[in-house]
Order: structure tokens, then sequence, then C-alpha cells
């Protein structure tokens, strides 16, 4: 019982981190715009970031099942997974490196399991063809859900970036070829108003895929412990913590689970993560409403997309590449290319270390299975 609620407690702590850690994400831009105030911008990504994490379970669903079998999944299993994610994302974070949570995430649980199963690979589901007449995105395992997203989503994100950026500058000069009124403070005040949308979008999004995750974590933690036994004794008041069962599609998690994490991280977004907000709003390229606006739409675009299909891409990934290929069309040198070059050793590194993380706390702490 102590080691289930002990998941639980630090599933929530990974949230609250994922919650200022990925801040930026959502904000970055309207605030290096001048749009919203920091403040402001702040809550406008809470609030979003609540409403956005209710919506779906389809990311829950890989989470819980997808990528790793569940008899190798204990609750010291889950401990380790989420301390090898919390402890990446702080270094990150410290550094101003704009990593992914979700991939600390996958990578601690990955080798976690690893560990779980003393060594044995064929804990870890690496792919799962899609049934008859699904497209190959439907698949599931690791392969479907995780490689091909983490290559595709920043590539969608750069040329997305790129294609809104190129045909809003067609569309603004040919306004102004047209009209000569339009003025560059004009573009600026039309667009300050539509970044506001962008940038909700964008909090919207990043609720609708990261707070899924540490759903999928509580909710395998529960239904595991709920199977084992491990709470038959509590009291009544605490009977909602038993999970017999996630459907049998495996998406169905309890609305008290949503409603929680989507509080965390809601609380995590508010304390802010301005060490990373300075890294993407300030340090990547000079960004302008109208630039802000497109690099948000993008991004934002990409992550619906994903959640939809319950792959954890990282959001950091597309807003990142997002305003890369909105600098990328203003011109190439806009882009200052060492600190994009300190962002993707991050991006690469992120899940070989906290899989390595994951694997090594367990090995000192945990107690393997079969």
């Amino acid at each position: 019982m102590t080691l289930v609620l002990t998941v639980v407690l630090v599933a929530l702590i990974f949230e609250y981190i994922n919650g200022f850690h990925d801040t930026a994400n959502s904000i970055a831009t309207v605030v290096s715009t001048k749009v919203l105030t920091p403040r402001m911008a702040i809550i406008l990504a809470a609030v979003t970031n609540l409403v956005g994490a209710l919506f779906g379970t389809a990311v829950a669903k890989t989470i819980s099942s997808g990528l790793v079998d569940s008899a190798f999944v204990t609750s010291q299993t889950l401990i380790c997974a989420l301390l090898g994610g919390i402890i990446w994302n702080l270094i990150t974070w410290w550094f101003g490196l704009p990593s992914s949570s979700s991939h600390a995430l996958v990578g601690g649980l990955a080798g976690a399991t690893l560990a779980t199963a003393g060594g044995k690979w064929s804990a870890l589901i690496w792919s799962k063809a899609p049934e008859a007449g699904k497209h190959w995105y439907e698949g599931s395992g690791i392969l479907y859900k995780v490689v091909v997203p983490m290559v595709s989503s920043p590539l969608a994100g750069l040329l997305l970036g790129f294609a809104i950026m190129s045909l809003l500058y067609l569309l603004i000069s040919t306004l102004s070829h047209l009209y000569g009124w339009l003025k560059p403070h004009t573009v600026g005040a039309w667009f300050g108003k539509l970044q506001i949308l962008s940038a909700g979008g964008m909090g919207f999004s990043h609720g609708m895929n990261d707070a899924q995750k540490t759903m999928g974590i509580i909710a395998l933690a529960l239904m595991s412990a709920t199977k084992a036994g491990d709470l038959a004794q509590i009291p009544d008041w605490l009977s909602f913590l038993r999970v017999e069962s996630l459907g049998a599609k495996n998406d169905q998690i309890p609305v008290w689970i949503k409603a929680t994490c989507a509080l965390v991280m809601a609380a995590g977004t508010a304390a802010g993560g301005w060490r990373i907000i300075k890294t993407l709003g300030h340090k990547l390229v000079k960004l302008q409403p109208v630039h802000g606006f497109a690099a948000e739409t993008a991004a934002a675009s990409v992550l619906s997309l994903a959640a939809v299909y319950g792959m954890p891409v990282s959001t950091t990934h597309a807003i990142t590449t997002s305003i890369m290929g909105v600098g990328a069309a203003k011109r190439l040198n806009a882009i200052k290319w060492s600190v994009v070059s300190r962002i993707v050793w991050a991006w690469v590194l992120t899940i070989p270390i906290t899989g390595l993380l994951g694997y090594l706390l367990f090995k000192l702490f945990g107690t393997p299975v079969g």
C-alpha cells in the first residue's frame, strides 16, 4: 500500500516538474514578442493546460500498455522510471535546455522495466504492426509510438512552421502592395491578437499530450496493485484507488486521475520555467507577433494530431523546430545555430540517459521479477 501511494506521489511530482519545465513550450513566443506579460502568459498556459489535459486518453493508453510488458512492471519499476525522468528534467532545466519530458519518461520506463526483467529485452514492446485495414501509424510499440514520431514530429514542425510563415509573408506582401496603408505596426497589432489564440492552442495541445503520460503511469500502478491484492484492505473511503481494469482498449482512465494530473500540471505551469523561456523566446530566433503566431500554430497542429493517435511526442521538439522553421523562412542566418546544436544534443541524449538512470536506480533499489 505504501509503495503504491509512493508511486502516485512521485508521479505527481514528475507532473509538477513537467509543468514548469515545459511552460516555456507554451508561452516563450508570446512572452518574447511582448504580446502578453509573463504573468498573464503563465495564467493562460495554466488554464489551457488544465482544459487540454481533460481531453482524450490515447497517450495515456500508450504509456500504460503500449511500450513495455506490464508483467515486468512493479511499483518499484515505476518509481525508478519516474525518478530517472525527474533527474534529467531538473538537469536540463538548470542549464536552460528545452529537452523532452515525454522522452525522459519513456526512457526511464524502458530502462527500469529492462532491469526489472533481469535484462530480458523482450520486456520492451519494440513494435506491433497495425491491424489489417489500418494505417501504419496506428501500430503500437516503441517503434511506432516513440521512434517514428521522434523523427517525424520535429520535421513536421520545421516544415509546417516554414510553410505557414512563408504563406504569411506572401499574404502580407500582397496586401501591402494592394493597400499601401498596411504598415508594420498594423501587422504587429493584428497578429498580437491572433497570437493570444495560438498561444492558447499551444497550451491546450500541451496539456492534451503531456498530462496524459502521468495519467497512464498512475493508472498502470493502481491497476497492477489492485490485481495483486495490495489494495484489498484499504478503507472504504479510499476505494477509489482500486482500478480493476482500464477497459477493453486500455483507455478508460478514471476521472479522478485525469483531474488530479491536470490540476498538478497546471500548478507546475503556474510556477514558470524562466530558464527555458529565455532560451526558446530570446536566444533561438528574434521573434515578432507574426512569427510567434506561425510557430505556435504549427506546433499546436503537430501536437494535437499526435495526441489523437496516442503518440507521446515531445512538445519541446514541436515548438523548437517550428520556431526554427519560422526563422528559416525569414532567413537562414536568423537562427542561432550554436543554440540549436546544444538543444539537439539534449534531445539525442534524453532517452539513453534516462534509460540508464532508470536501469541503475532499479538495480540499486529494486527487486527483479522472474
